[in-house]
C-alpha cells in the first residue's frame, strides 16, 4: 500500500504537522521546518522536538515517509555571491533542523542561475554548497527536486539531475523527488500508459531509480513543454487523472511518499481517498 499525504501546515510549531497531517487522512506528510519566506527563523525549542516526536510515533508517521521541504529562497546557484552565501547557511540550517527532529530527508529546488550563469555553471556552484553542508551533517538525504524550468531554474531534464548527482561526493546523501507537474511543464508526457512507462524508464536510465525518494503529486495548469510552473487540483488540469492511477498503481514505489502539493487544501482529504482508490 502506498503512503499518502500532502504538504501540511506546521502553523503554530512543527508539533501540530503530524497532528494535521492525520485530520486529512494522511499516512505520510510534508512541511516547513522554519518559516518558508524568511532567511532567519528561530532555532526548534526542545518542547517543540519533544513534540514533534511524540506525535509522529502516537500517530504513526514513519520517518520514511516525512518529506520536509526547504524554503523557497534558498538559491545555492545564484550568480549572486551574498545569496549564495546565505543560501547554503539557510541550507545547512535546514538539514541540521531535520536531524534535529529525527527526519531522514529534506527536499530542495536546486536553484536559478537567472539568466546570468550557463546552466553547468549554476549545478557546479549548487553541487559545491551542498557537499560543504552535507560534510557539516550525519546521515539527511538532501533531495532534489526535479523543476518546470520556470524563471532560468536548473534541475529541468534528467540529465541534469544526473549531472548534479554526478557532483555530489556522498551518493548515499542524495537523492530525487519527481514533481508531477514540473515534469509535464518541462516537457515530459506521462498522461498515456505508453508515454508514462516511457518517462519512468528513461529516468531509471539516466538518473537511477534508486535515487528516488518520493513523488509530489500535482495536476497542471501549464501546457506540456512550456516550462511554467503551475499547479492544479488533480484530474482539474491538463494532465488528468490517468497519469495518478499510473503512479499509484506502481509497485517500484511502495516504498517512498506520495505527496499532494494541490493548490486547493480543502480537497486533500478527497484527494487522499481518491488515491487510495485506484489501488483497489
Amino acid at each position: 500500500m502506498k503512503k499518502i499525504g500532502a504538504h501540511i501546515s506546521a502553523g503554530g510549531g512543527v508539533e501540530n504537522a503530524p497532528l494535521n497531517a492525520k485530520e486529512i487522512g494522511a499516512d505520510a506528510f510534508a512541511f516547513f521546518t522554519k518559516n518558508q519566506r524568511q532567511w532567519n527563523s528561530p532555532p526548534l525549542s526542545e518542547k517543540s522536538i519533544k513534540l514533534f516526536k511524540e506525535n509522529c510515533k502516537k500517530l504513526n508517521f514513519d520517518s520514511n515517509f516525512i518529506l520536509p521541504h526547504d524554503t523557497y529562497l534558498i538559491n545555492m546557484g545564484s550568480p549572486d555571491p551574498e545569496i549564495r552565501r546565505k543560501s547554503e547557511e539557510a541550507f545547512l540550517d535546514e538539514l541540521k533542523r531535520c536531524e534535529q527532529l529525527g527526519l531522514k530527508m529534506l527536499n530542495f529546488h536546486p536553484g536559478s542561475h537567472r539568466t546570468q550563469l550557463s546552466e553547468e555553471e549554476c549545478l557546479d556552484l549548487i553541487a559545491l554548497s551542498v557537499n560543504r553542508c552535507l560534510k557539516k551533517t550525519k546521515d539527511v538525504v538532501a533531495v532534489i527536486e526535479n523543476t518546470a524550468g520556470q524563471g532560468g531554474s536548473v534541475g529541468k531534464n534528467f540529465e541534469q539531475i544526473k549531472y548534479l548527482i554526478e557532483k555530489i561526493d556522498d551518493k548515499k546523501k542524495v537523492g530525487v523527488c519527481l514533481d508531477t507537474c514540473h515534469l509535464f511543464a518541462s516537457g515530459y508526457d506521462i498522461r498515456g500508459r505508453e508515454s508514462y512507462n516511457k518517462t519512468i524508464l528513461e529516468f531509471d536510465k539516466i538518473v537511477g531509480l534508486k535515487y528516488l525518494k518520493g513523488w509530489h503529486l500535482n495536476d497542471a495548469k501549464s501546457q506540456p513543454g512550456s516550462f511554467v510552473d503551475r499547479h492544479e487540483s488533480l484530474g482539474k488540469g491538463n494532465i488528468g487523472m490517468d497519469a495518478f492511477k499510473f503512479i499509484v498503481q506502481d509497485r517500484r514505489f511502495e516504498a517512498i511518499p506520495l505527496i499532494l502539493e494541490t493548490p486547493n487544501t480543502a480537497l486533500w482529504k478527497e484527494e487522499i481517498e481518491l488515491l487510495r482508490s485506484f489501488e483497489k
